[in-house]
């Protein structure tokens, strides 16, 4: 790649998104952090972990500098029994999870065509690879982060360009607390059992751990990675 390469994350200032800023950075990655709170994301890049941040929405995004490695990890997620889904709550979930992704993409990848040299990796779910009950609007979202993937993967299959998914089982970020917050409300169990509920869908009995997830995206992101394309990579414990 000649010069430090640059990384883009998204959904940077926390959870696997900051895992993924700090692993690369850590590989010696030159890295932007983007996301809505410039208080996480000023953090990061006082602790080392980026080099700079930008302070946006990905569904309303400014211009964007150029990369060589983009990583999507913006989301969010919202649980609800599909009959109190509303239309609302669908486009709320396609428009960050899927939009989100496509707006940076667009943004980003003529310049890696360009040079003939691109990693974009986009944060997907277990949730694209199965179904879950009452998270319909969220899989369905994740179904469609995947499939863009793997379309996309193709498109640029000639171009030096790579387009992966990695798609972790419940792990130990803010969107789990705020699942097992929901657990509690709804049932009244204790956060242990609530977070125990959520572990079981593993097969190692266990949340996975953001680093973990971000390890995965490193190794998309290396040159020697060039043949792996269009796959969805499964953090999970082997629970796909």
């Amino acid at each position: 790649m000649g010069q430090i390469p640059h990384a883009l994350v998204t959904g940077g200032g926390s959870g696997i998104g900051a895992a993924c800023a700090r692993a690369l950075t850590q590989a010696g990655v030159r890295v932007t952090v983007l996301g809505r709170r410039e208080a996480r994301l000023h953090a990061m890049v006082a602790a080392g972990d980026a080099a700079d941040f930008l302070v946006a929405d990905v569904t309303a995004l400014p211009d964007l500098p150029p990369c060589s490695i983009l990583v999507n990890a913006a989301g969010i997620a919202a649980s609800a029994p599909f009959l109190k889904s509303d239309d609302a709550l669908f486009e709320l979930m396609w428009r960050v999870n899927v939009m989100g992704a496509v707006a940076t993409t667009r943004a980003v990848l003529p310049g890696m065509m360009a040079a003939g040299f691109g990693r974009v990796v986009n944060i997907a779910s277990t949730a694209a690879l199965k179904g879950y009950p009452y998270v319909t609007a969220y899989a369905a979202a994740k179904h469609g982060l995947l499939g863009l993937t793997r379309a996309l993967a193709q498109e640029v299959a000639t171009k030096g360009v790579t387009v992966n998914a990695v798609c972790p089982g419940f792990t130990d970020t803010d969107l789990v607390a705020e699942s097992v917050a929901t657990i509690i409300a709804r049932t009244g169990r204790s956060a242990d059992a609530a977070r125990q509920e959520l572990a079981r869908h593993n097969p190692q009995r266990r949340l996975v751990q953001p680093e973990e997830v971000a390890a995965a995206v490193l190794a998309l992101c290396q040159p020697g990675s060039s043949a792996i394309n269009g796959q969805a990579l499964a953090v999970d414990g082997g629970e796909t």
